[in-house]
């Protein structure tokens, strides 16, 4: 079993920067790929961004250069700085972890936390 915590989210304005981290424990961090996926209310989840065990990275077609994922092994932690935020990524941000399955589908990820509330103002 893999636990993962998220913090970060928060209340901002259009433009603003929030930068969320996730926290994994229970499997060797290293050995984990990292994504983030979101859900807006009355919407599917959908991708956000992934981090591979080799530091390869994958976003989502909206994030469009605003948002940079990376990890920290040290810390078994997994960050996503989200820049120029918009109203429309209000949203609950989660992270999630598989041991290889693959980056960008939410079917390959085993692992879920609990989400962190975003919330973008006009």
């Amino acid at each position: 079993q893999v636990q993962l915590v998220e913090s970060g989210g928060g209340l901002v304005q259009t433009g603003d920067s929030l930068r969320l981290s996730c926290v994994a424990s229970g499997r060797p961090f290293d050995r984990l790929i990292m994504g983030w996926f979101r859900q807006a209310p009355g919407k599917e989840r959908e991708f956000v961004s992934a981090i591979s065990f080799g530091n390869a990275k994958y976003y989502g077609d909206f994030v469009r250069g605003r948002f940079s994922v990376s990890r920290d092994n040290a810390k078994n932690t997994v960050h996503l700085q989200m820049n120029s935020l918009k109203p429309e990524d209000t949203a609950t941000y989660y992270c999630a972890a598989n041991d290889g399955n693959g980056a960008t589908r939410e079917e390959y990820y085993e692992f879920w936390g609990q989400g962190t509330q975003v919330t973008v103002s006009s």
